[in-house]
């Protein structure tokens, strides 16, 4: 009923050259994709993959978007900027925005306002660390993100929004959550959006993510699991083969 939905996050990877060469090798081998594909890259590389990626299945996204419409922000990009640019979905409230330049549950939310006010999809982050995980808070610090992200938006956007579950101890760390583990923390994530919309809601409209170190070797074992919905792939979607191997997992 969840259709799937694959996002690589290139993070900051990749000239305009090096963007070209990736999606040219990648369109073939993910154009019959059951799943939904999703590519966010760097603002420098948006203009020149959203033409490579024109008449194909892989959507276009971008990595933040600011919540003003316009103003003194300086190294920010408004939504308006992106939706003339073609994207279709943006990442927010990644980890390395919360930790290294201050996102907020309330920057997060006020930036997924912005978004949906313009037509664009967000794919929410939402996540503990390794501090907070063994300090047995999983259940507290995602249930807090999830119900901030949300706040004030109505459930007609449902369709329009992603989560993405983000261990943040698992990314980049080569570290990974077992499938069950993350099948069941998910299903934290989905039982608080539950209560915040409607048990319905969360079971038929609200697309999860796993977003800690899915690559082509884990890739089938986390798919299987009932609550996860897709990936946010970081390293694994730098190289077309194994970010098509996630793809079709």
């Amino acid at each position: 009923m969840r259709q799937p939905i694959i996002a690589g996050n290139w993070k900051m990877n990749n000239t305009i050259a090096g963007t070209k060469a990736l999606l040219t090798d990648l369109i073939p081998l993910v154009k019959d994709a059951k799943a939904e594909v999703v590519v966010c890259v760097p603002y420098t590389n948006i203009a020149a993959a959203g033409e490579l990626l024109k008449g194909t299945n892989i959507k276009l996204g971008a990595e933040n978007v600011h919540w003003a419409e316009k103003g003194a922000f300086t190294g920010e990009i408004s939504a308006d900027m992106l939706v003339e640019l073609g994207v279709e979905y943006v990442i927010i409230g990644h980890s390395e925005r919360r930790q290294y330049f201050g996102e907020t549950d309330q920057t997060v939310n006020a930036r997924v306002k912005a978004a949906l006010a313009k037509g664009l999809k967000p794919i929410i982050c939402v996540g503990e660390t390794l501090e907070e995980r063994e300090g047995g808070l999983v259940e507290k610090v995602l249930v807090r993100q999830t119900t901030e992200a949300f706040k004030d938006i109505d459930k007609d956007q449902l369709d329009n929004i992603v989560i993405a579950y983000e261990p943040v101890w698992a990314i980049g760390t080569g570290k990974t959550a077992t499938a069950q583990d993350a099948n069941d923390t998910i299903a934290i994530i989905r039982g608080t959006m539950a209560k915040l919309y409607c048990p319905k809601c969360a079971e038929e409209r609200v697309r999860i993510q796993y977003g800690g170190s899915m690559n082509p070797k884990n890739a089938s074992e986390l798919m299987a699991m009932p609550q996860i919905d897709g990936g946010l792939i970081g390293g694994a979607s730098l190289k077309a083969v194994d970010f098509s191997q996630v793809v079709k997992y």
